[in-house]
């Protein structure tokens, strides 16, 4: 739900005050109710009206009058008019991160967008049942409610969170114009966290209204490089599936024992372009080469000793792909755990997260390239998007063929 504003003049100067839309019909019934339960709950327990706003408390001052709230925005990381093409799982959490982050750093409770949005892109369906592999179907719903994905609960503990949900984000914003001076929305646009903080305008404020970056959320995050400024780690979003996700992964866990994993990404990575010359040029010029079968036998061989159950998350599309490693290793694929997780999965998100936790829980884990130094990888490219455009290598370089020719004629 977007929060309009009006200019009003007043006092030393000009105010922005919130202009509260109509609700809808079946919305407004919500909030009659959900008010009427909010004032029973008042009066009984401060504690137990924050629970039922869908978080934990956290050792806060329980009066009234210290409830704050975030908002960055009805989608997460959909910028302006380009909410059509939202990113990938990791990179709209990289963006939510950020967020929760700055609502930590203000002791605010962030108010989070109730669906996620679903890049069809990334949202072929994952393989799943062996026979659909080879498929291009696509899952058919473009967004998901955010507890299917996550734990909100969960989350909680660390930052308090309610969904912008009818049943409680509506509440909210109507408690704020019942609370005179001290239910004004400060919009802030382009305004650094530590100003947040400390200017008045925006810290006695009921609600602040963050107005994203025109590209993304994580855009606010500029300072991420510096230590100091990471409140919350890389994994605490991964670390936070909801429960039926959490529930599926350990299962197929105990399935595998003692196991190894590797996650192979190149569908989506794999793409080309030809330059003004007709030559092909690629942003992973290595990666098709890095993950085919063959390659990643001898690039694992150091770390995964032979005979290991090697669990194998990809986005590849061809069937018996990676059956070239069965020679070496017993082969484990999302598919042979269909059982367990057709009735839980309905998007490729939420496959990811299964297969994620899947893959924290291996005795040695194998990426597509490097995030931290100390990461295994397939591929020596770097992750990030360097924009620059080279010749694909599909094949070893003469010099690694002799190389290789020169270990086997040695006596």
């Amino acid at each position: 739900m977007a929060i309009p504003y009006r200019i009003t003049a007043g006092g030393g100067g000009v105010r922005q005050r919130m202009a509260l839309p109509l609700p809808p019909k079946g919305a407004l019934l919500a909030v009659v109710t959900t008010a009427s339960v909010l004032s029973i709950l008042c009066v009984l327990s401060f504690t137990d009206s924050l629970s039922y706003l869908g978080f934990q408390v956290r050792g806060v001052d329980k009066r009234e009058s210290s409830r704050s709230y975030l908002y960055w925005g009805a989608a997460v990381d959909c910028p302006g008019k380009h909410c059509a093409s939202c990113a990938g799982l990791g990179h709209q959490e990289s963006s939510l991160r950020c967020a929760l982050e700055e609502a930590l750093f203000l002791d605010r409770i962030f108010v989070m967008p109730s669906r996620l949005c679903l890049n069809s892109v990334h949202n072929t369906r994952g393989i799943i049942n062996q026979s659909n592999v080879t498929s291009n179907k696509r899952w058919e719903t473009s967004s998901c409610a955010m507890e299917s994905l996550y734990d909100i609960d969960l989350i909680s503990r660390t930052v308090p969170v309610v969904l912008d949900n009818p049943q409680s984000w509506y509440a909210i914003v109507s408690r704020s114009t019942k609370l005179g001076e001290e239910g004004d929305v400060a919009h802030a646009q382009g305004v650094s966290r530590q100003e947040l903080k400390e200017n008045t305008l925006y810290s006695k404020a009921f609600l602040i209204n963050r107005t994203a970056s025109p590209l993304a959320w994580f855009m606010e995050c500029k300072d991420r490089t510096k230590h100091s400024s990471v409140m919350l780690p890389y994994n605490f979003l991964p670390s936070m599936p909801a429960r039926k996700l959490r529930d599926a992964a350990n299962k197929i866990k105990v399935i595998l024992g003692d196991y190894d994993a590797i996650h192979v990404r190149r569908g989506d990575l794999l793409k080309n372009r030809k330059d003004r010359f007709g030559v092909e040029r690629s942003l992973h010029p290595h990666l098709d080469r890095d993950t085919r079968p063959e390659n990643i036998k001898r690039r694992i061989a150091k770390w995964i000793p032979r005979g290991r159950t090697l669990f194998i998350a990809s986005n590849e599309r061809i069937p018996g792909f990676f059956s070239p490693l069965s020679d070496r290793y017993k082969l484990a694929y999302p598919s042979n755990f269909s059982s367990i997780l057709e009735p839980v999965i309905d998007n490729n998100y939420q496959l990811f997260m299964v297969e994620r936790l899947i893959m924290q829980g291996a005795r040695k884990f194998v990426k597509t390239m490097k995030e931290f130094d100390n990461d295994l990888s397939l591929c020596d490219d770097p992750k990030k998007n360097t924009k620059v455009w080279e010749e694909p290598m599909y094949c070893m370089s003469v010099q690694q063929k002799y190389a290789r020719y020169s270990r086997n004629v040695q006596p």
